[in-house]
């Protein structure tokens, strides 16, 4: 069984390792072109793209992959496999593989179809998710599920850990997917149209903090943001970064103050309380912040340093 392999980040680099590894022969990866990172805007190739040429493995990094389909077929691949791609495989794609086109899914489905499923069930305040291997069709991560592996959510577990954390789930699950594959006995469950939800593309946009809203959900922004694009509040105009922030247990002096506070208030101008603000149902904790040019840092050392003062009101 020939592999073509189709996936672009960090995430991805796991699963291509494993398949590589577990013997598998990979005759070809597909790729994101390399793009400027950094102030510098230097030309950086993509993860998977470093490891398939530190193993030898022919790469193709197509603006358009439908573009490239004498390219892809020349390749030989029997089976394609993606993770984390980024672009749509149109029909003239998937008809190339004879033993078909299989994702690797960081979400559980039918709930978690889309670009943000690790995001997505962070802000949803989810207990469990998962990695689902599906077999890829036109309609948007809508095929037939081969394999799940389940996983609980720690309850401070940001996007990036939990990310990492899935990434070997599913470089686990892929070589259990390929080995029932190669052995023709499995069965295909279909997704049906129940409890169906597509989750979008997170960008900068949804990760300012409202002070006005429950606390649970600010602590669930906070970790759904980390480490990109970042949640952040305003203070005095002033854009504060959040890595960190949890529910705040106030002492009697906090609770006294508390029913007169707007939200969005600093409830305290203690370094050993932290850094206190005020939201819909009770205070975040906000753990570790970085001010715009500075360093990240303690919520604790940011009220020493007087970045801010009790009183003073976040954006809401």
């Amino acid at each position: 069984m020939k592999i073509v392999f189709a996936g672009t980040p960090d995430f991805a680099v796991a699963p291509l390792q494993k398949i590589i590894d577990g013997g598998f022969e990979v005759v070809g990866v597909i790729t994101q072109p390399d793009k400027p990172q950094g102030r510098k805007g230097i030309l950086t190739p993509p993860p998977v793209k470093t490891l398939a040429i530190s193993r030898g493995i022919p790469v193709l990094q197509p603006e358009k992959i439908r573009d490239e389909l004498p390219a892809l077929s020349a390749l030989g691949g029997d089976i394609m496999i993606t993770c984390a791609y980024g672009q749509i495989l149109t029909q003239s794609v998937l008809d190339l593989f004879p033993q078909g086109v299989w994702n690797i899914h960081a979400g559980l489905l039918p709930a978690y179809r889309g670009a943000s499923p690790i995001q997505s069930c962070i802000l949803a305040g989810e207990a469990k998710t998962g990695v689902s291997i599906m077999k890829t069709e036109l309609g948007l991560d809508s095929g037939d599920v081969l394999c799940v592996e389940e996983t609980e959510i720690g309850e401070t577990e940001t996007c990036g850990e939990l990310s990492s954390r899935l990434s070997q789930i599913g470089a686990d699950l892929i070589l259990t997917a390929l080995r029932l594959l190669e052995s023709g006995e499995f069965t295909l469950t279909p997704q049906g149209e129940t409890g169906v939800n597509v989750v979008r593309k997170i960008n900068k946009e949804n990760a300012k903090l409202d002070f006005s809203k429950p606390c649970q959900e600010l602590v669930n922004l906070v970790r759904a943001m980390n480490p990109a694009p970042v949640a952040y509040a305003v203070l005095d105009g002033n854009k504060i970064n959040v890595y960190r922030a949890e529910r705040a247990v106030l002492n009697g002096e906090e609770q006294a103050y508390f029913p007169i506070a707007s939200c969005g208030e600093v409830l305290s101008d203690s370094p050993k309380r932290g850094l206190l603000v005020k939201c819909a149902d009770g205070a975040l904790k906000l753990t570790e912040v970085q001010a715009a040019g500075g360093k990240r840092m303690l919520g604790s050392d940011f009220i020493n340093g007087r970045k801010a003062k009790k009183g003073q009101v976040f954006e809401c």
